[in-house]
């Protein structure tokens, strides 16, 4: 074969490549979502805006708290239009968020229901999720006074995630399913007061506990805790603590049940008295899966977006039920209600024992005994230890 004819090949292949390579993407956005963007957002505006109950639905929260919501995170989460296209509007922005943090539909689903391609909507509820915590995190979940830590029990549970790519079982836990961490503390009124997010599911509870910040802070003493005071008609001063359960190691700040192989009444009724405290975070967790049916399955996106769908879900539940009133349902009637609340979030596995804490102990065994004195009892607990 001649050289001509080898150069006339390479030329010819090189042109087809080139052809290729233009046709890989003929037009910026795809014409099904162009044509029918305009008609979906109209339908979804005038039937939410018409209907207060079904924009509480979707939104999940009222008109007023999304008005409020929007004016707040508007300014972090605007972009500019460009020659090419429109850009999308903040309010869209937050309608996509949210949907998705309401019913956990996939990416695919939202862009047929949007209108919007796959990327972005993944970019989409990338940023957003971060901008929602960015701006909301100083005023609705900020760090606790020493007054603010006294009414606080702390909790961790795991998010079922779908497995990761190139993580092998590094986030595979206990349970027998893939799951990243969330380490969160609560007040009487059910709302979040520090979290910490991002551990590992394959970790053990003393390990996520032992490297969460909150851990950290704890135990060098950086934390503003109240200073010790008497009990309710005490004498002796007694050092706040941390309402746990039994994922937590006992310490002379953390207070956890009792172990149940060695259960006489005394310890039944101060695990009774442990876990009414513990309550509070129970029913955040409880409030939050309700609202957000994204975490009743498996969170199916990038891990750093994993970890910014998670704050925001936790800042967004404060947000909402600090604008919409804290008070509408007594933290005791929610905590009555714990058992009819479906939780698919798993708690942390129970810790091996640790022997060195006897200073731990005797807090607790003095904990214990006032739960049993006139000044400290409550009537009904005796009831619950059976």
């Amino acid at each position: 074969m001649s050289s001509s004819s080898d150069e006339e090949i390479a030329a010819a292949y090189l042109l087809l490549k080139k052809r290729r390579k233009k046709t890989n993407r003929r037009f910026w956005v795809n014409p099904f979502y162009t044509i029918n963007l305009g008609y979906s957002s109209y339908i979804v505006a005038q039937e939410l805006n018409h209907d207060p109950v079904k924009f509480h639905g979707f939104y999940r929260m009222s008109k007023r708290t999304f008005q409020t919501l929007v004016e707040i995170i508007k300014p972090e989460i605007s972009k500019r239009d460009t020659n090419y296209r429109k850009a999308v509007s903040a309010e869209e922005r937050l309608l996509i968020t949210l949907r998705y943090l309401a019913t956990g539909d996939s990416y695919r689903a939202l862009t047929y229901y949007f209108m919007r391609g796959l990327t972005t909507i993944s970019n989409i509820i990338a940023t957003t999720t971060e901008a929602i915590w960015t701006v909301l995190q100083p005023k609705y979940m900020s760090t606790p006074t020493p007054e603010k830590w006294t009414s606080i029990a702390d909790h961790g549970k795991h998010f079922r995630i779908k497995r990761l790519p190139k993580t092998g079982s590094t986030f595979y836990n206990y349970k027998g399913y893939f799951s990243i961490v969330l380490m969160a503390c609560a007040d009487a009124d059910g709302l979040f007061t520090t979290i910490d997010v991002g551990e590992i599911g394959r970790n053990s509870d003393g390990a996520v506990f032992r490297t969460s910040n909150l851990g950290h802070a704890l135990q060098l003493g950086l934390l503003e805790l109240p200073q010790p005071r008497p009990l309710p008609l005490g004498n002796d001063d007694f050092p706040f603590y941390f309402v746990a359960d039994e994922a937590f190691p006992l310490k002379n700040y953390i207070m956890r049940p009792y172990s149940k192989r060695t259960l006489d009444n005394r310890k039944r009724v101060f695990n009774y008295r442990l876990s009414r405290g513990r309550r509070s975070v129970e029913c955040a967790f409880g409030m939050l899966v309700s609202k957000f049916r994204l975490f009743e399955g498996p969170i199916c996106c990038k891990e750093e977006t994993i970890n910014s769908v998670i704050k925001a879900a936790c800042v967004l539940h404060n947000f909402i039920r600090i604008k919409q009133g804290i008070f509408t349902q007594p933290t005791e009637t929610i905590a009555d209600r714990q058992d009819q609340v479906h939780i698919p979030i798993e708690p942390m596995p129970q810790p091996q024992i640790i022997r060195n804490h006897s200073e731990a102990q005797n807090i607790r065994e003095r904990l214990c005994d006032y739960f049993l004195t006139p000044a400290g009892a409550i009537p009904y607990q005796w009831n619950h230890i059976v």
